[in-house]
C-alpha cells in the first residue's frame, strides 16, 4: 500500500472543504472495508485519506409517519441488518443486509461506504433503488437531492465530485399492500460477492399486480431497473406464464459481463430465474 496522509474532519463542512483542497488526490473513507482492499490491490492510490467516521450525528435509523424513512450514511451494515423497523416495513433492503459479506465486515462497513464505492454487485443499491430511495448530497455550493436511480454512472463511479459527500438516505413510506424482496446469487455458498442480485418491490390490488419495481446488481455497469419486465407484470395476474415472461424480459435487459464469478450467459439465466422467483416471493411475503 501507498504513503497517504489521513485527515480527520470533525464536520461535514470541513469534510467538504478537504475534498476541494486536495482534489481527485483525496478519498472519503468511513469503514474503509472497500477502499483499503483496493489500495492494497493498488486499483487506487489517494495521497489523502478523509475519514469521516468522526463526524457526529451521521450514524442513524430513523422513521416518520409522514416522510418515511432515513439512514445516516454513517450506519454500519449490521445495524441496519438487525433493525425490526426495517425488517418489518422494508424487508429487501433488511434482506440485502444479512447477505452482504461476512458479520466481521458488516460490522465495519458503512452503507454510505456501500453505496459510494457504486460496485455494480452492491448488495444495498438495489433494494434502495426499487424503493425509490433519495440521496441527499453536501457540497462547497450547498446541498441537493438525488434518486439513487441517478446517483450511479459508471462502475465505481457516481455523481458525486471532488467536492461533494453524501450525507443522508431517504425512502418513502411503501405502498399499501405491498411486499419486497432481495435475492442474491453466488458462485459458491457463503460471502461471496453476488454474481447477480434482484430487487423486487410489488404493490397488490387483490389478485393482479398493481404496480412492481425491479432491480437488478451485478449484470449491468450500475445497478439498473428491468423496465420492461415490469410493463409486462403491471395489471397482470401473477401465474407462472406472465412471470416467466417477466423473467425473461429482465434478462434480455441485462447487460452481463464475463468474468472470475460468472459468465454473462450464465448471468442472464439467473436473472431470469431470480426475477421470477424475487417477484412471487414478494407477494408471498406482503401476504405473510
Amino acid at each position: 500500500m501507498n504513503h497517504f496522509e489521513r485527515l480527520k474532519p470533525t464536520s461535514i463542512g470541513e469534510a467538504v472543504s478537504l475534498l476541494s483542497a486536495h482534489g481527485e488526490k483525496a478519498r472519503i473513507v468511513a469503514g474503509g472495508t472497500d477502499i483499503l482492499v483496493q489500495m492494497k490491490k493498488r486499483v487506487t492510490l489517494p495521497e489523502y485519506l478523509i475519514s469521516v467516521e468522526g463526524i457526529k450525528g451521521l450514524d442513524y435509523i430513523v422513521h416518520d409517519k409522514e416522510d418515511g424513512l432515513r439512514i445516516g450514511p454513517l450506519t454500519k451494515i449490521t445495524s441496519i441488518e438487525k433493525s425490526s423497523l426495517i425488517k418489518s416495513r422494508y424487508h429487501a433492503l433488511y434482506q440485502a443486509a444479512g447477505k452482504m459479506a461476512t458479520p466481521l465486515i458488516r460490522s465495519r462497513a458503512t452503507i454510505g461506504g456501500n453505496l459510494c464505492n457504486a460496485a455494480p454487485s452492491a448488495e444495498t443499491a438495489t433494494p434502495l433503488i426499487v424503493m425509490g430511495a433519495i440521496v441527499k448530497i453536501e457540497g462547497s455550493d450547498g446541498s441537493e437531492n438525488v434518486s439513487l436511480e441517478n446517483f450511479f454512472t459508471g462502475p465505481g463511479m457516481t455523481v458525486l465530485t471532488d467536492r461533494k459527500v453524501l450525507i443522508d438516505i431517504r425512502i418513502p413510506n411503501l405502498p399499501p399492500n405491498s411486499g419486497s424482496v432481495y435475492l442474491k446469487h453466488t458462485r459458491a455458498k457463503g460471502h461471496d460477492l453476488a454474481a447477480v442480485g434482484v430487487a423486487a418491490l410489488v404493490v397488490m390490488n387483490g389478485e393482479i399486480i398493481k404496480d412492481v419495481k425491479i432491480g437488478l446488481g451485478a449484470v449491468a455497469p450500475t445497478p439498473i431497473r428491468a423496465n420492461k419486465a415490469e410493463k409486462i407484470l403491471k395489471g397482470k395476474r401473477p401465474d407462472d406464464t406472465v412471470l416467466q415472461e417477466a423473467g425473461q424480459a429482465a434478462a434480455l435487459e441485462s447487460r452481463p459481463i464475463d468474468d472470475l464469478r460468472s459468465s454473462a450467459e450464465y448471468r442472464r439465466k439467473m436473472v431470469a430465474v431470480l426475477v421470477k422467483r424475487a417477484v412471487g416471493q414478494a407477494i408471498q411475503q406482503m401476504k405473510g
